[in-house]
C-alpha cells in the first residue's frame, strides 16, 4: 500500500511539472509573438514617414530589413541636407542685386505695379505651387535719408532679410536662389526656394502671416 502512495505522489510531481513546462513553452511562444508583432508594427510605422519617392521598389515587396536599410538612407540623405542647410544659413545664400527702371519692363507684374502706382510700404507677397515657393518682399529704400542713416537703414535691412531666409528654413523651404532690385526709393527682394519635403510641403499662409509680422 505505501509504494502504492509513493507511486501516485511520483506520478503526481510528474505531472506537475510536465504542466510547468508546457506553460512556460506556451508563455515563451507568447512573448516571441508579441513582440514580432510590435517589431512588425514599429517597421510599418516607420515606412510611412519616409516619403514615396525614396522608394526604388514597391513597399509590398519590402522585408523588415530592407525597411531599416531604407530608413537608414533616408535619414543620411536628411543629415546631409540639412548639413547643406548649415552651410548655406552661416553663408547666406547668393545674393544678385540690380538696379532698374520700372519703364524697362524687365520686372514681374506686382513689382512693376508697385513701382509706377503708390503703395503702402512694406508688402509681403507669397506664392506657392508645385513645390516651388516664391516670395516677394517690398520695402523702402530711404534714399532721400543721410549717408550714416542710409548705413544704418542698410544694416537694419540686411539683418531683417537674413531673418526672412532663416523663417523659410524653419517652415521647411529650401531657399534656392535670391535677389534683389531697387526702383526709385523701393527695394524689392524676391526669394525663390522649394519644400525640403514633397511628402509635406509647405502652408503658404502661415508664411505670409510670419513674413508680415517679420516685417511690419
Amino acid at each position: 500500500m505505501k509504494r502504492s502512495c509513493g507511486s501516485r505522489g511520483s506520478n503526481t510531481t510528474t505531472t506537475n511539472n510536465s504542466s510547468i513546462n508546457n506553460c512556460d513553452k506556451v508563455e515563451r511562444k507568447t512573448i516571441e509573438k508579441n513582440r514580432r508583432m510590435h517589431m512588425k508594427n514599429l517597421s510599418m510605422n516607420l515606412l510611412s514617414l519616409i516619403p514615396k519617392d525614396h522608394f526604388t521598389t514597391s513597399k509590398d515587396a519590402l522585408t523588415q530589413l530592407d525597411h531599416l536599410d531604407v530608413a537608414a538612407s533616408y535619414i543620411k540623405k536628411l543629415r546631409g541636407r540639412i548639413e547643406k542647410l548649415k552651410q548655406r544659413r552661416e553663408s547666406g545664400p547668393s545674393i544678385e542685386g540690380v538696379r532698374e527702371d520700372a519703364s524697362e519692363g524687365t520686372m514681374t507684374t506686382a513689382t512693376t505695379a508697385a513701382a509706377t502706382i503708390g503703395v503702402r510700404l512694406p508688402v509681403v507677397e507669397v506664392r506657392y505651387q508645385d513645390r516651388h515657393l516664391e516670395v516677394v518682399l517690398i520695402i523702402s529704400s530711404n534714399s532721400s535719408s543721410s549717408s550714416s542713416s542710409s548705413s544704418s537703414n542698410s544694416q537694419k535691412r540686411r539683418f531683417r532679410f537674413h531673418e526672412v531666409i532663416s523663417l523659410l528654413e524653419e517652415e521647411g523651404a529650401e531657399v534656392v536662389n535670391a535677389n534683389f532690385s531697387v526702383v526709385g526709393d523701393k527695394v524689392f527682394h524676391t526669394i525663390h526656394s522649394q519644400a525640403v519635403c514633397s511628402r509635406i510641403g509647405l502652408e503658404a499662409s502661415r508664411v505670409s502671416e510670419r513674413l508680415k509680422k517679420l516685417v511690419f
